[in-house]
């Protein structure tokens, strides 16, 4: 299996670059404060010195902004240390099986697959299925179990065409034997192929349909070639 892992590289640069910049713009304007004091003091009239209690004000607020300077420089090496983390074990996530939360499934070969979960027993559960655009393909209307379980879609549409592939949402409105509505959590599952890094999370490609790292609920063990 060819995986893939996009580089942090470009993204973690661009964010030293922009600290590197605030950190000088930050120190200029300090050395230049710490000119016109010098100054201001130098040239003070020794008949009306100037008013100490503001310098104090001024010197104090400057090196509470440089303090800050340091902590949001910590805080950045920190995040990026913890993208480093992330990224690592999202990579060592490339050829398992998992389950992720998500409505959105792609249809391939003329099946997609999601991974339901009513709360309680449905009586009457009507699964709609839409295209990208928000166009109804095919509705089914069956009744769920508690707990986990398999729904497929063979890609048929209500009129028996076959759909093309592509990726397709399911929506779900299901009721007890009462007739009260019954949660339903929709979800996917699949083999990782490969991991992006790029971004603020890292995103696991499941197909041709990605998901961020933090929705993943369920890891299973190395698929087989």
């Amino acid at each position: 299996m060819t995986a893939g892992i996009s580089s942090l590289t470009s993204l973690s640069g661009a964010s030293a670059g922009k600290t590197a910049s605030d950190a000088s713009t930050i120190a200029g304007n300090f050395n230049q404060f710490l000119t016109l004091l010098t100054t201001q003091l130098q040239n003070q009239n020794p008949l009306d010195p100037l008013d100490t209690n503001q310098f104090t004000q001024q010197l104090v607020q400057f090196a509470s902004v440089e303090q800050q300077l340091k902590t949001n420089d910590q805080l950045g090496n920190l995040i990026t240390a913890s993208k480093a983390s992330a990224a690592a074990t999202a990579s060592g996530l490339i050829g398992k099986t998992v389950t992720a939360d998500g409505a959105t499934a792609s249809l391939a070969e003329g099946k997609a697959t999601w991974t339901l979960d009513p709360a309680r027993a449905a009586a009457k559960a009507v699964l709609t299925i839409t295209d990208p655009k928000g166009n109804v393909v095919a509705t089914q209307t069956k009744a769920l179990a508690a707990g986990s379980q398999s729904f497929a879609w063979d890609g048929r549409s209500s009129t028996g065409q076959l759909a093309p592939d592509g990726k397709y949402t399911l929506k779900i409105q299901a009721l007890d034997a009462t007739g009260a509505n019954v949660a339903v959590d929709t979800k996917i599952s699949g083999t990782i192929s490969s991991v992006d890094v790029s971004g603020a999370e890292p995103v696991l490609t499941i197909g041709d349909r990605t998901v961020a790292l933090s929705s993943v609920e369920a890891i299973g063990g190395t698929a087989s070639n």
